[in-house]
């Protein structure tokens, strides 16, 4: 029986990008060369954890459900999910930002994001918060567990203007906005159930028509390279 691990990070925009790229990295451990990452996200992020940690939910935004910022940049990790064909299945495996623990009991995953999250961009990131939570909820042995998750959300940072300080520093802000996610289960094991049946063909599925790793990869064979 197949048993694919996957990455909720890659659910935002890997597999939206190329399925055939998708396919690659997570049936055959060819995964694209690692590109630059601006490292300014990171760093925001790992920010926004430390400052965060510990805190009532309605000093940060008062449409944020009520409870304290806990658990920051933790590791989760499912049990076997069985949604493939032929008995094929998944695992997840990540690490979250933070997680809220509620006053009236369970808690809410939430992910740190810096600039404009709008539009077609919320259905993605909700996919990679469903994960975590599904992670949670079903854990495997030895994993991080919490129960029951009942919020997700975004918590986005769009930084607006820069300030130089005395004494040769600086410091970025702007406007700080809660995105609340709707939770939907059967949306988001039919979304596996996708994913995992691609993963399941014996053949790599077609590139997309922009894909600029598959033309490249597609190009250097045709001449030889």
């Amino acid at each position: 029986m197949a048993e694919f691990k996957l990455s909720p990070s890659d659910f935002c925009f890997l597999w939206e990008e190329c399925p055939r790229c998708y396919y690659l990295k997570v049936a055959r451990g060819f995964g694209r060369p690692a590109g630059p990452f601006p490292q300014i996200f990171g760093a925001i992020d790992r920010a926004m954890t430390a400052c965060y940690d510990g805190m009532r939910t309605e000093e940060i935004s008062p449409q944020m459900p009520p409870g304290a910022v806990r658990f920051g940049q933790k590791r989760v990790r499912s049990g076997p999910i069985d949604v493939g064909p032929d008995g094929a299945a998944c695992t997840l495996s990540g690490r979250f930002d933070a997680v809220v623990e509620l006053d009236g009991g369970g808690y809410a995953v939430i992910d740190f994001k810096t600039s404009s999250v709008r539009g077609a961009g919320i259905p993605l990131y909700s996919r990679q918060l469903h994960a975590y939570a599904y992670a949670l909820e079903h854990p495997a042995p030895g994993a991080m567990g919490l129960a029951p998750v009942s919020h997700l959300g975004l918590l986005v940072f769009e930084p607006e203007r820069f300030a130089h300080l005395p004494g040769a520093a600086a410091h970025l802000d702007g406007k700080l906005s809660w995105i609340e996610l709707r939770r939907d289960d059967d949306a988001f094991l039919a979304f596996l159930r996708r994913v995992v049946a691609v993963l399941a063909q014996p053949e790599p599925p077609d590139p997309a028509p922009d894909c600029g790793w598959c033309r490249y990869r597609r190009e250097s064979r045709e001449n030889n390279l």
